[in-house]
Parts: C-alpha cells; structure tokens; sequence
C-alpha cells in the first residue's frame, strides 16, 4: 500500500497503513494469506462449485396430510438445479442411494463438482459418507447459516413462491408433476438475474421484435412464459 500510494505521490508511515487497516477490520498482510473470506472462496471455485438442501410440501394422501421432503442439487456458476428425489421417509437408505444416483461416474449431476456446500441437517450424513468416495469434497456449513447458502435457498424461496405454495396437491403424482413442469420453467424459460436476466437453456433470438407474440402456459397458467414466433 505505501508503494502503490507513493506512485501517486502520497508518503505515509506503516503505522498509518496499519491503522487503516485495523479501521476497516482487515488483517496485516501475513494472517490475510491464512484467511479467506467467504465471498472470495465461492469466486475462486466458482465453476466447481455446487449446493445441496431439502424443502418440504405438504401432500394429501390416502393416510391424511403427509410431509413430503424434496431433494434439490445446484451447480452455483450455471443456476442450473437437479430434483434429485422426492420422498415421505428420507432415511438413510434413500439419501445414500440419492447420492450414489448424483456422483455416478458417467452421467451424475455432480460428476465436474469439486466442492458441495452442505448445511449440518443429520439427514445429509449418509450423502456425507457417500461423497468420501468419490472428487466432490464437502464444504460443511455453520450451524444456522442459510445465508452461506444462499443460492439454493433463493431457489427455494422461488419454487415455493411461484409454485408449490399455490397448489394443492393430492397425492405423490401431482408433486412430481409440478415439480417436473416447474424444473422445465426455470431452466429453459425463466430470466435469472443472477446471470445477467438470462435463461439457462435458451433457445431462439434474443430481443427479436419480429414475428407474432406468444404465450406459453404450464400448470394451468400459473406459469408464463412470452415468446415471438420465429420470422
């Protein structure tokens, strides 16, 4: 820092930067190299980087109301999410199968995943066990820190919201069909603003003003998506 400020013809004393820095909370130059932060731990791993959580949805069944957990997998640079399984009962059995399913060597939605940010629900210790197994590393979150995975749970927030919260399901078959309409919506028809108000899959002409307006429905609807016709 005095070098980069004497370039610009300011001279000023170490115990000056060190004050600065000790204002701003930053550590000498040292401890800075044995620390990263958080934000720049996700930017230097960013494209090998995943998320992993569970959400619920409540689902009538022929037993009365039913707690169903749905399984969700990101991969954070593309947004692009994985339903990896839908289940009443995520014992340790399903979860570990769930596991071996996302790091299958050949087509698993993990397979170029480095790092998985996974928070410290038990019911994530057999998927745990699972990954010691195979190149994708766990990155054990704090206890109660959704914010450190924020990604997933924004996506969360809005398959609830634009979704699941707006349906009443009876039985497992209509959760997997709006689920399935759902994962379609967000990866080849829903902006995101995290990737520059973009579509993940997109396919036609960006901008076009030619060509008649139309409109693409899913679930009754409830989800919309406009498009030009091709010209």
């Amino acid at each position: 820092m005095q070098g980069a400020l004497k370039n610009l013809g300011y001279y000023i004393s170490d115990a000056t930067v060190g004050n600065v820095l000790k204002e701003h909370g930053i550590e000498p130059a040292p401890e800075r190299r044995k620390k990263t932060s958080w934000s720049k731990f996700l930017k230097a791993h960013w494209e090998v980087m995943g998320a992993v959580d569970f959400t619920t949805v409540e689902v009538w069944t022929r037993s009365g109301l039913t707690t169903f957990y749905i399984l969700v997998v990101m991969k954070l640079s593309t947004r692009r999410i994985e339903i990896a399984g839908i289940t009443p009962n995520p014992d340790a059995a399903w979860v570990q199968q769930m596991g071996r399913n996302l790091t299958d060597c050949y087509d698993g939605f993990l397979l170029d995943t480095k790092y998985l940010l996974i928070d410290r629900d038990t019911k994530f210790c057999p998927l745990r066990g699972v990954l010691e197994g195979t190149d994708t590393e766990e990155v054990l979150l704090p206890a109660r820190s959704p914010n450190l995975n924020a990604f997933i749970e924004r996506f969360m927030r809005s398959m609830k919201d634009e979704c699941l919260n707006r349906m009443i399901f009876l039985g497992e078959k209509s959760l997997r069909r709006a689920l399935s309409e759902f994962e379609e919506h967000y990866h080849t028809e829903r902006n995101h603003q995290g990737i520059g108000n973009n579509i993940i899959d997109f396919q036609g002409e960006v901008g076009s003003t030619t060509g008649s307006v139309q409109r693409r429905e899913r679930l009754g609807g409830m989800l919309s998506y406009y498009y030009r016709d091709a010209a």
